[in-house]
């Protein structure tokens, strides 16, 4: 047995809080083509109707994407692709993914977000230049999502402002407030909460009320998520990782979020307006991993 799985297998008898469990309920999933290919049945591992999304990494074929969207979907779960903007040549190209996905997959939702690509493929750079085709709404899109930044975002405000996610997170609230579409907010993995309570009640002051979807990382070793850490641009919750780095008995063991989720849970129940209304696992450690954690953590 490995080092992960007998310290996920001590990590089996902790018991979750009533609110976790809770908090939990209706939560997502993460999965590339490469990944979701090596699971033989997501109906084994995940409860029925789980929202999967599927990112799209730039060199990825539409047709690879489409045939994992079609076989999750086709096991009874609602799949959720990335339309990364950036790599989308122009709006007939968007049209034909749209429709692929639709035809031979049944999608109705879609994670819109601008794409981590240094050079645009094409017409555009921005989810909201997605949205402005109209597409999304021509095909009857039930559900929209976009990418959420408690941390800020350095690709989109260099300057560290946050100038620009605060115009486009106002150009969304506007969309909600014209468009019968389900928006909400995916953010990306964080790992220090309170930071994260600050931002989301921020955006409450600031008349946003879209939803948000946090984002977490599911259980995975330490080296593992610094790396996907510093990849993906996570800020100043890094320092949670780092801190424990620095306890030589704790690097080689997996970390997991149950502190991170716990305080988020609570936070939620003493305060049942929270926009923060579900979660969305990154599954760093591997799919199996983190769906054995979520199913401990509902159940015990």
């Amino acid at each position: 047995m490995s080092l992960l799985s007998a310290f996920s297998s001590k990590e089996n008898n902790k018991k979750t809080s009533d609110q976790l469990k809770n908090f939990l309920d209706d939560f997502s999933i993460e999965v590339m083509p490469r990944t979701a290919s090596k699971i033989e049945s997501f109906k084994e591992i995940l409860p029925q109707n789980t929202r999967v999304y599927i990112a799209h990494i730039e060199g990825v074929p539409i047709e690879e994407m489409v045939e994992t969207a079609k076989r999750i979907s086709g096991e009874g779960f609602a799949v959720m692709p990335h339309f990364p903007a950036r790599i989308i040549k122009d709006q007939n190209t968007l049209e034909d993914w749209i429709n692929r996905y639709q035809n031979e997959a049944g999608i109705e939702q879609a994670l819109l977000l601008a794409g981590g690509v240094t050079n645009p493929h094409g017409d555009y750079t921005s989810s909201m230049q997605l949205v402005e085709t109209e597409l999304f709404e021509k095909y009857n899109f039930k559900h929209l999502h976009f990418a959420g930044h408690p941390e800020g975002n350095k690709d989109i405000d260099p300057d560290s402002s946050n100038k620009n996610i605060d115009q486009a997170l106002s150009w969304k609230q506007k969309f909600k407030e014209r468009t019968d579409i389900n928006l909400a907010l995916t953010t990306q993995f964080c790992f220090e909460a309170s930071p994260v309570i600050e931002w989301a009640d921020s955006l409450i002051k600031n008349g946003i009320d879209i939803p948000v979807h946090i984002g977490v990382a599911g259980p995975a070793k330490l080296q593992t998520l610094i790396k996907f850490s510093i990849a993906c641009g996570v800020g100043p919750s890094l320092r949670v990782l780092q801190k424990r780095a620095k306890d030589v008995k704790k690097l080689l063991l997996p970390f997991e979020p149950n502190d991170f989720l716990e305080t988020l849970a609570e936070h939620k129940k003493a305060n049942p307006s929270f926009n923060i209304t579900n979660v969305h696992f990154f599954p760093l450690g591997g799919i199996n991993v983190n769906a054995s954690w979520i199913k401990n953590a509902t159940n015990n």
